[in-house]
């Protein structure tokens, strides 16, 4: 039942957008009262949390099959980048009622959001821990500033709320950072 009440909200979001949704539009979508759909979502938001959550663990996963092959810590980081990137770009333009969702959940810092955030840094952390074990990258920075000014470096072009201004940056500038980036690693 919880799949039949994500699938309808699901395309209720892509039809209405977040915003114009309400539960009981949910409720009339799958033929049952909104108390029904309320034994198994305390809220719209954790129906939205779901729906978040499904579609950025896809991009990580996508990104994360992207890098698995990649022994270099220098390609590894600019395979991550450029596939976090263009996947957080395909989400705004293919799917756009559902990037709203993103960015609501960005916006309202929802666990959905705090965990894809905490994922890329984990995974933006290994990559740098990687080309510091093999000599690609210098070793005086701290670890975790290193990887937080990553991060920061990151935002414009992987963030919901950021991603929609700098989308005609795109993929110049997010090359740019990336070379910048990597330089800065540079031993």
């Amino acid at each position: 039942m919880r799949d039949q009440i994500v699938r309808a909200a699901y395309a209720c979001f892509a039809r209405y957008g977040y915003d114009k949704t309400t539960v009981a539009d949910l409720a009339r979508e799958i033929g049952f009262s909104k108390a029904y759909v309320y034994r198994f979502f305390e809220s719209k938001q954790a129906i939205g949390e779901t729906i978040c959550t499904s579609r950025l663990d896809r991009i990580v996963e996508s990104t994360s099959s992207a890098i698995a092959d990649v022994t270099s810590a220098t390609e590894k980081f600019r395979r991550f980048f450029r596939n976090i990137s263009a996947l957080s770009v395909e989400l705004f333009f293919d799917d756009r009622k559902i990037y709203d969702i993103a960015a609501h959940s960005a916006a309202e810092e929802w666990n959905s959001y705090r965990k894809y955030r905490s994922t890329l840094q984990e995974m933006i952390q290994a990559i740098v821990r990687e080309g510091r074990e093999q000599g690609e990258f210098e070793r005086k920075t701290p670890i975790d500033e290193t990887c937080r000014a990553i991060f920061y470096a990151m935002m414009p072009f992987i963030d919901p709320l950021h991603l929609e201004r700098n989308l005609d940056l795109l993929p110049d500038a997010q090359n740019e950072v990336t070379n910048l980036i990597l330089r800065s690693l540079a031993p």
